[in-house]
């Protein structure tokens, strides 16, 4: 058996290695494992920059990873606690985002100033417990290579951003954005597309 199905098997077994790895009721690693154990588990390409008062908040046992010549700018967070953060090059994750996995961002993509995109949900449906002690539920969300993303969007669990597309500031997502499209709005909709035969963008 496995130790990832060992650890799934056994409450107490698990409940001990997160201890291990992380304060009690934190979602951030201990200092040891940042120091010791996640710059040889993740991934950091060439010339990429990860600014000094950003908050990595990566544990070892899901992957984070970001490719070459991308940047994470000042006072942004990345958490990949519950799933994994992957980032390709030539990507910019501008300042105060939120990026909490599973996310997988593609390459040449910009993220604008304090945007949130988690792929967490806390669980609510059982009212006899508090909502901090049920399960998450995670979904992935994509955002694909050359899309854009405007300031203080939101981008929710499970949702793909095609190729090409932007995301007009202060939206938020609630529903996959076809590719070489425009959207805006709560809940974002869509406002131009890419015609292939004009050769231009139009209004839907």
């Amino acid at each position: 058996m496995r130790l990832r199905e060992k650890l799934k098997n056994s409450p107490k077994l698990k409940r001990f290695i997160l201890r291990t790895l992380m304060p009690k009721n934190q979602a951030r690693p201990r200092w040891w494992v940042k120091v010791f154990v996640n710059p040889f588990v993740h991934s950091k390409g060439k010339h990429s920059l990860i600014r000094r008062r950003m908050r990595l908040d990566v544990m070892p046992f899901n992957r984070f990873s970001l490719g070459d010549d991308s940047t994470i700018e000042d006072f942004s967070t990345v958490n990949n606690g519950v799933g994994d953060v992957l980032i390709g090059d030539r990507t910019r994750i501008g300042l105060g985002c939120v990026l909490i996995g599973p996310v997988t961002i593609g390459n040449d993509v910009l993220l604008a100033q304090n945007i949130v995109v988690s792929g967490l949900n806390h669980g609510y449906r059982d009212i006899n417990q508090p909502i901090n002690t049920q399960p998450v539920e995670k979904k992935t969300i994509n955002i694909e290579d050359e899309a854009w993303i405007g300031a203080n969007s939101v981008i929710l669990a499970g949702v793909t951003i095609g190729r090409h597309s932007i995301v007009a500031g202060g939206s938020v997502v609630t529903m996959d954005v076809p590719p070489y499209t425009i959207v805006a709005g709560n809940p974002a909709v869509a406002k131009k597309h890419y015609d292939a035969y004009l050769k231009e963008w139009v209004r839907n």
